[in-house]
């Protein structure tokens, strides 16, 4: 089949890029095959999944392989699916998920005439009208189990990281893989502030890069206190304010983490699956203290 197809640079960035070991097994097990099994699906020539795939295509031309053609009304509908088909990956970084969240909540409001360039609130989530049964925001975060503020949330955050990245090219990736470890709200500021003042604050952001460790040897196992009293300093650590913050922060910042539980958990139990009946009793037992917790939590607040 002839290797003319178009690689689109906004969908292509929208997908996570695989790790350069991914990137390498990938194309061992393709040559290995002889041939590249799963189909790359286009759109009116325009790949939509399968751009690691043709990549490894244009250096083996002499390989075969099949594309699968979708319609889409428009681009817009076109980027909601690449994310949402992204989404399905298993392993994805929290970062990577709350970007391509964001992005599919941006294409969708779009596609269903909300938000088209110009300056005029005219999204699903601010007008009721564009969309009949269910409000978009509402249904991605029911498909995602988080809730609707956090999908509002993902969406500011895609677009600072976008923001953040046409200011200085290779920080998307550094923030996406968890290299460095902003707070979702820093990124998201990048995107409100004049293009002037933003490779300013992508330096801000690196600012949190953990630095890199020198291998160390494996050390005592802690006692009971000694972990207890780590905890404790973390949390204390985590207190410790940048600046001045609001109800809402206070809000989002315990709404982020209880996504991000959610998040964990869904990852960890469908990832393995064959040893969840082994665990049963450890993740009974774990559920029933995160319960009383919440019901402690609605008692005192």
């Amino acid at each position: 089949m002839s290797l003319h197809l178009t690689i689109d640079p906004e969908f292509a960035s929208i997908i996570p890029p695989l790790r350069e070991e991914e990137q390498k097994q990938l194309e061992e097990n393709i040559l290995a095959d002889g041939v590249v099994i799963n189909p790359l699906i286009v759109w009116n020539g325009v790949i939509v999944d399968g751009h690691n795939r043709y990549r490894i295509l244009q250096q083996h031309p002499e390989l075969q392989f099949t594309t699968y053609e979708k319609a889409f009304s428009d681009r817009y509908e076109a980027i909601a699916w690449i994310c949402k088909n992204q989404l399905g990956r298993r392993n994805l970084t929290l970062q990577q998920f709350k970007y391509l969240m964001g992005h599919q909540y941006k294409a969708e409001k779009t596609a269903y005439g909300g938000d088209r360039k110009n300056n005029a609130p005219r999204s699903s989530y601010q007008n009721g009208n564009l969309i009949l049964k269910e409000k978009t925001c509402e249904r991605i975060a029911a498909e995602n189990g988080v809730a609707r503020n956090t999908v509002i949330r993902a969406e500011q955050f895609a677009n600072g990281v976008d923001a953040a990245e046409e200011a200085v090219p290779g920080i998307k990736q550094e923030i996406l893989s968890g290299s460095i470890k902003p707070t979702e709200k820093a990124v998201a500021a990048i995107a409100k502030a004049p293009p002037e003042e933003r490779p300013a604050l992508v330096q801000q952001l690196r600012q949190t890069k953990e630095p890199e460790k020198p291998e160390e040897k494996p050390k005592p196992k802690r006692s009971a206190a000694e972990t207890l009293q780590a905890i404790r300093d973390i949390s204390d650590n985590m207190l410790q304010s940048n600046g001045e913050i609001d109800a809402d922060d206070i809000c989002a910042e315990l709404e982020d983490a209880l996504d991000t539980m959610i998040f964990r958990w869904d990852t960890c139990l469908e990832n393995n699956r064959e040893q969840r009946s082994a665990c049963r009793d450890g993740i009974r037992s774990l559920t029933e203290k995160g319960i009383q917790y919440l019901q402690k939590m609605r008692r005192t607040t």
